[in-house]
């Protein structure tokens, strides 16, 4: 009977490993010692050796001594079994890293980016409030809430790049949830021709239009669903992915291929702002109506952008990413190594509790002991709460800045969206890789880290103050400007000339006349004509507007025809705009410049066994006090500076017409100065209670050597 080889290999194969788990249960034991008797260097020696050894004499045969601490099957790449050579190649660092950050700039694409640059048209077109917008920003922090601890404790101590694809793969299905209200709502009302001019055709005030504010707003839950599963898919990346890159370089190139990842990650929010611009000035119903033949333009306070194309792209853009962040090895080889060298810089009374054990956090029983460790560990219970108060400002300027823009300046979506894209591209993320990269460059310790941080957060409270530039209002018929002088009849805006119209106050249709003014609707305006003109409907013959221009409406026509009105936005002929952005990006540069070295300091002052446990703790403080409240906190005092809502037949209240301009910036600079000194006081007690160990933790190795 032929002699099989293979099993020959086999059996070897299953001898080493068995070896080398007896050489690693050795290894964790003296490294256990070793940690918790930190003066002694007597007792440690290197694990590679041990197990060289006992693969010695197992084989009886001399092996190499180049054998790393990191098992074969830690280290390989592969995707479902298969583990070809050339997939080899790929595991190091800076793949690991590229990898990673195509993950992270779609995350901040589609929730940070798309997602807040379609919240004023998602408010638009299925008429909903700033705090029911908030409840829908609110679903991300909320499932993040739910799964970090489970995430960040269980695939901990696995292999954490199957995590974190399964969550780009759950992201992608979000981002299809998200987009889904297109598909089961109706055509938008404004897609359809309709005449709201001044006469007996118009709709009866009792009538109830067949889409109400309610059944349209009832598509909430949808965005609520979606948002909820983009939280769930980014949870594994800001806890295990941060953990994962920690793990296998050096401690001192951490800080800057972290600061990398955070960077790419605040790159997607401005991608996502200027390419969901680009998509605002396609109309959402292209596929079914030309634009042209309703009279909309970009330019019009009821133009509805195609919101919903840029998540469709995003959920296609990971399911291409997952797939390779798969096939990562649970480690790199030499990860162990860089770690056997670095210095510890764990809270000092933490030096002898059970986080300095190897091997500890692996058991689901360790959960208790590891949160009590937490819970100790002033600095880590500081630097979380300030993260939460930063989370809250970065969550809640983030969901409504565009807004914020559109409204305080005049400006269209589209615009507003690619202006404050193009100022978060080299603002956050700039300010996020200075950070990491200043950290690196002068080998910052904690106490310098604590310090440097106060002193940027002091620069950015100073900045709260940017948001008192803005526009004046442009005036509103029948709320802010009296018809020709007339005297208001009642709160629906009606007056002389405009009495015998008959025009119905649910139907907002709002156009801007020659006198530089918004009216409701042209009913309202006593408009009795409606033209074409290059593109945009076009009004005449309207009895509350005095003044009024002279046009040809085409070439072929000899008639000139007088224009008093036409369906776009009034110019507000303000240019603070530029002054605006100027002293927001000093904000927002200063902000997250504080970003990269607080979660250094985070990361430091834990044991290394908690590093992945204690970020996700700190994810859920900040998602506690900080993310899941900012958009409602925010949304109520947006909705707080509403002068005009527009409501429905059926009493119910829909999205805000008119903002009062000056409040709105009184409400913002407020909350946003009273937070940022928040902030700086947490930031002072970190750097207060945090106590620097005394001497270095780590044993330096014993080079021991095998004779033949």
């Amino acid at each position: 009977m032929p002699h099989d080889k293979r099993s020959d290999v086999s059996l070897s194969m299953e001898q080493r490993s068995n070896s080398a788990r007896v050489a690693e249960d050795e290894s964790e034991r003296n490294d256990s010692h070793c940690d918790r008797d930190n003066h002694s260097e007597s007792g440690c020696f290197d694990a590679s050796v041990a197990s060289d050894q006992i693969l010695d004499n197992t084989d009886g045969k001399h092996l190499r001594h180049e054998i790393s601490e990191e098992f074969e099957w830690e280290t390989r790449c592969s995707l479902f079994g298969y583990s070809p050579n050339w997939m080899q190649r790929l595991r190091n660092a800076q793949y690991v890293l590229c990898l990673l950050c195509c993950a992270a700039i779609l995350q901040g694409f589609i929730v940070n980016g798309m997602v807040n640059v379609v919240i004023s048209t998602i408010e638009r077109r299925y008429q909903m409030r700033s705090t029911e917008i908030g409840l829908i920003a609110g679903g991300y922090d909320i499932a993040s809430l739910l799964l970090l601890m489970p995430v960040s404790y269980i695939g901990g101590t696995r292999r954490k790049p199957v995590y974190i694809a399964t969550g780009v793969l759950v992201m992608g299905l979000g981002a299809l949830v998200f987009a889904s209200p297109y598909i089961f709502s109706a055509k938008y009302e404004f897609s359809a021709e309709i005449h709201r001019t001044c006469g007996l055709q118009n709709i009866p005030l009792n009538e109830c239009h067949s889409h109400s504010r309610n059944s349209l707003s009832n598509y909430k839950y949808l965005f609520f669903a979606g948002q909820f599963l983009h939280g769930a898919g980014a949870a594994p990346l800001w806890t295990l992915g941060c953990a994962y890159i920690d793990e296998n370089v050096g401690s001192k190139m951490s800080s800057l291929y972290i600061g990398i990842y955070y960077t790419m990650a605040l790159i997607g929010p401005g991608l996502g702002y200027i390419i969901g611009g680009q998509f605002l000035k396609i109309y959402v119903d292209f596929l079914h109506v030309n634009q042209k033949d309703i009279g909309l333009t970009a330019s019009s306070n009821v133009w509805v952008g195609a919101w919903w194309i840029g998540f469709l792209l995003g959920a296609l853009l990971c399911l291409i990413v997952a797939v390779p962040i798969a096939a990562l090895p649970k480690i790199l080889p030499g990860s162990k190594a860089l770690h056997a060298k670095q210095v510890v810089e764990v809270h000092k009374t933490m030096l002898n509790t059970k986080a300095m054990e190897k091997g500890f956090g692996r058991k689901l029983a360790d959960l208790p002991t590891s949160f009590r460790i937490l819970a100790s560990n002033p600095a880590f219970v500081f630097l979380s709460l300030a993260g939460a108060i930063e989370g809250l400002l970065a969550s809640a300027l983030a969901a409504f800045l565009p807004k914020i823009v559109e409204q305080q300046f005049n400006t269209s979506p589209s615009y507003a969206a690619l202006v404050v894209g193009i100022m978060t591209l080299p603002g956050a993320a700039g300010g996020t890789f200075v950070g990491g990269y200043v950290i690196k460059k002068y080998d910052m310790k904690v106490k310098a880290i604590l310090k440097y941080t106060i002193g940027c957060t002091i620069i950015t409270a100073c900045t709260a103050f940017v948001f008192f530039i803005s526009c004046e209002n442009v005036q509103f018929a029948g709320k802010t400007f009296k018809y020709n002088n007339e005297q208001v009849l009642n709160d629906e805006s009606k007056a002389k000339c405009n009495s015998n119209c008959f025009c119905s106050q649910y139907e907002y249709d709002p156009i801007c006349g020659m006198d530089n003014v918004v009216y409701f609707s042209p009913c309202y305006a006593g408009c009795h004509q409606t033209h074409f003109l290059e593109g945009k409907r076009v009004y005449s013959n309207c009895s509350c507007i005095a003044v009024n221009s002279t046009v040809k409406l085409s070439h072929q026509l000899s008639e000139n025809i007088t224009i008093q009105a036409v369906r776009e936005k009034c110019s507000s002929g303000c240019n603070k705009l530029r002054k605006f952005l100027i002293f927001m990006f000093i904000c927002m540069f200063f902000t997250f410049l504080i970003s990269m070295p607080s979660l250094t300091a985070t990361m430091r002052c834990v044991a290394q066994s908690q590093k992945s446990f204690g970020l996700g703790l700190q994810w859920i403080i900040v998602r506690i006090f900080g993310t899941i409240p900012a958009p409602f906190i925010f949304g109520s005092f947006i909705d707080l500076s509403c002068v005009l809502w527009k409501d429905d037949c059926q009493g119910q209240t829909g999205a805000c017409i008119l903002y009062d301009n000056h409040l709105l910036s009184i409400y913002l600079t407020t909350v946003i100065l009273s937070l940022k000194l928040l902030s700086i006081i947490f930031f002072c007690c970190a750097l207060v209670s945090y106590k620097a160990p005394d001497f270095k933790p780590k044993c330096q190795q014993i080079n021991v050597t095998q004779s033949p």
